[in-house]
């Protein structure tokens, strides 16, 4: 069995307020979900309005699949015209 793991940082420049950042936080975790059926979470700054980290996981017992499921949704995540990716760490358990 593997682990993948996958933290993202991001900064939500067009974010006014907390209820702003959640709705955009929402869409996006909603469609990762749906698309590549990770777990996604809100993992730190929940208070900040535009700055927040997400993670991801995975479980498969192919190490390739997991990281083309987590590489195709890094870039689902970097083609978001109102989030900016400002660092990606992926890690194998």
């Amino acid at each position: 069995m593997l682990i993948g793991v996958m933290q993202v940082r991001l900064h939500l420049p067009n974010s006014g307020s907390l209820k702003g950042k959640r709705r955009i936080l929402k869409s996006l975790k909603d469609r990762l979900k749906n698309k590549f059926n990770v777990s996604v979470a809100e993992l730190e700054n929940q208070d900040i309005w535009q700055s927040s980290t997400i993670g991801m996981a995975i479980i498969s017992n192919d190490k390739q699949f997991a990281n083309s499921v987590l590489s195709k949704a890094a870039d689902l995540v970097n083609n978001q015209p109102d989030i900016i990716v400002t660092d990606i760490q992926m890690e194998w358990l």
